[in-house]
This record gives C-alpha cells, sequence and structure tokens, in this order.
C-alpha cells in the first residue's frame, strides 16, 4: 500500500507539472516569463515548457470594452497574463478641450496601436493602456490648443498627423506603434454652433447673390451681342440689298438705252431717203406721252398747252411728212 501511494503522489506530482509546465500559445499573443520574481524569456506562439513553482506568465493590464443588455458600451481594465500582439484600436470617450480663441469644444478620437516589444510593455510603464489613454488626452489638448475653432474644424488631418507623430515618439520607449491617429467628431458648443450655420447661412446667400448678379450681367452682355451682331448682319443685308437693286436698275437702263438706240437705228433705216428728222420723231412722240399722261386723271378738267405748243406742231407736222414717206 504505500508503495502504491508514492507511485500515486509521483504521477499527481508528473501531473500538475505537465499541466503547469505546458504553456500553449496562440498566434498573435505572447506571454512574459519570471523566474523566481526576474525576467527570464517571451513565449512564442505554439507549445511552450516552464518550470512549474519557478516560472510564472507576469500579469499586466489589459483593455477590454464591455457591451451590456441594452446596447451601451463600458470600457473595463483587468489584469491577464496575455499580452496581445495584433493591431489594437482605443476608442477614447469625448472629452472637452479648449482652442487658441478660447472656445470649449468636444473631441473623441480613435488611436490605432500595436506592441511591438512585450519586455519594454511590462517593463517600461506600469499601466499600458491607462498611460496610453492620459498621453493621448493630454497631446490632443496642446494641439488643438494652438490652433483656432476655424483651424480645427477644417484641419483634421494635419491635427491627426500630429497627434500620431507625437504619441509614436512618446510610446517608442514602452515598446508601442502608433499606427494611425482619427478623429471621429468635433463637436462645438451649441451657440456656436448656431452661430457657425447664421454665418455659413450668409455665406450661401452672398455667393448666390454673385452667381445671379454675373449670371444676370453674361446674360446683358450676350443679348447685347447677339443685338450688334443681328445690326450688322441687318446692315449687311440691306446694303447687299440695295448695291444689287442699283445693279438691276443700272443693267435695266443700259437695256433701255439699248433697246432705244436699236429703236432709233430702225427708225433711221425706215425714214432713210426722206426730209424728216429721226429726233424730231422721237420727240414728238414724247410730247404725245406728256400729254396723255397730263389728261388720264379722273379729276383732270382743264389742260393747259405749254408755250412750245408750236413745238408740238411742228413735231406732229414731222409724223405726218414720215407717214406719208
Amino acid at each position: 500500500m504505500g508503495a502504491l501511494i508514492i507511485v500515486g503522489l509521483v504521477a499527481l506530482v508528473v501531473i500538475v507539472f505537465a499541466v503547469q509546465g505546458l504553456k500553449i500559445i496562440r498566434q498573435g499573443e505572447t506571454k512574459v516569463i519570471e523566474r523566481l520574481g526576474r525576467y527570464h524569456s517571451t513565449l512564442s506562439s505554439g507549445i511552450n515548457i516552464i518550470w512549474p513553482i519557478l516560472d510564472r506568465p507576469r500579469k499586466v493590464y489589459t483593455r477590454y470594452v464591455v457591451t451590456r443588455m441594452n446596447g451601451a458600451t463600458q470600457t473595463l481594465i483587468r489584469m491577464s497574463d496575455v499580452i496581445d500582439l495584433r493591431e489594437q484600436v482605443y476608442d477614447f470617450p469625448e472629452q472637452s478641450v479648449i482652442t487658441k480663441d478660447n472656445v470649449t469644444t468636444s473631441i473623441n478620437a480613435l488611436l490605432y496601436f500595436q506592441i511591438t516589444d512585450p519586455f519594454k510593455s511590462v517593463y517600461e510603464i506600469e499601466n499600458l493602456p491607462n498611460a496610453i489613454e492620459k498621453l493621448t488626452q493630454t497631446t490632443l489638448r496642446n494641439i488643438i490648443g494652438e490652433l483656432e475653432l476655424d483651424e480645427t474644424l477644417t484641419s483634421r488631418d494635419t491635427i491627426n498627423s500630429r497627434l500620431r507623430e507625437v504619441l509614436d515618439e512618446a510610446t517608442n520607449k514602452w515598446g508601442v506603434k502608433v499606427n494611425r491617429v482619427e478623429l471621429q467628431d468635433i463637436t462645438p458648443p451649441e451657440s456656436v454652433r448656431r452661430a457657425m450655420e447664421q454665418q455659413m447661412q450668409a455665406e450661401r446667400e452672398r455667393r448666390a447673390k454673385i452667381l445671379k448678379a454675373e449670371g444676370d450681367k453674361t446674360s446683358k452682355i450676350l443679348y447685347s451681342e447677339g443685338e450688334k451682331e443681328a445690326q450688322i448682319n441687318q446692315a449687311k443685308a440691306q446694303k447687299e440689298s440695295q448695291i444689287l437693286m442699283a445693279q438691276g436698275e443700272a443693267e435695266a437702263k443700259i437695256l433701255q438705252a439699248k433697246a432705244e438706240a436699236e429703236a432709233i437705228e430702225k427708225l433711221a433705216e425706215a425714214i432713210k431717203g426722206s426730209s424728216s428728222d429721226p429726233a424730231s420723231y422721237q420727240i414728238a412722240l414724247k410730247y404725245i406721252e406728256t400729254l396723255k399722261e397730263m389728261t388720264s386723271g379722273k379729276d383732270n378738267k382743264t389742260v393747259y398747252i405749254p408755250y412750245e405748243a408750236t413745238s408740238l406742231l411742228g413735231s406732229l407736222g414731222g409724223i405726218k411728212d414720215i407717214l406719208k414717206g
């Protein structure tokens, strides 16, 4: 019986040592092992063996976000012997900061960081999550305190870059790499928001009036240019029309003159050998046509014979001689 008890105790000790000494580390995690209170090693992912009682994992503060039944979230800090080497996101609660022009503004930020040296994250800082949070808050206050409200609202990228540089440099000694910082919300006071809305409304109205005035100006300029072009085109058309009319009248007169010349030539040939003069014949015809026009009106009751009636009679005599010939 004594031998069995001893064998059982030995087996129990072996099992305890095996359970306590065998450590399985998941990918992306690690543990810092201390032997008799001093740093001994950093475990890698996979199966690791340590000496129970002599070796113990060092516990560190870890930040957790817990979601309640009502949907609200709560941030908790707990002790754990596992160090997460993956990139982590800290969503900091909203905090009040004062700008350069003394405007109190509420800002909350997101911080993306990663532990690159587990040894430094354990032994260079006592509470890493709390230190990162407080450092982010104080750095954000310092940066916003150098900017006016308008610059704060329009310079998020600049603030993010400056905040990341400062945090990355400060946390380097803790074995932490800050990859990115994002400002989620920048909320000025209600009175300032109302004033900004009124200012934006006034600015929009001013731009609308300017655009309307520029549109009216452009419309009037285009209308006047159109009128100018229309008048120029109309003047050119009238000019071309008058030129064509003058050319037509000139050609008509030329044709009429040619016709009269041909008529005179034929008349001269017809009366050749007669004592009558072709010119006198033409003059007599003109007198007759004129006298006809004078007596053609309805209201013409009295006809006055001009002083040159004797010439008319002479022309008639010439016509008589022509007819006789």
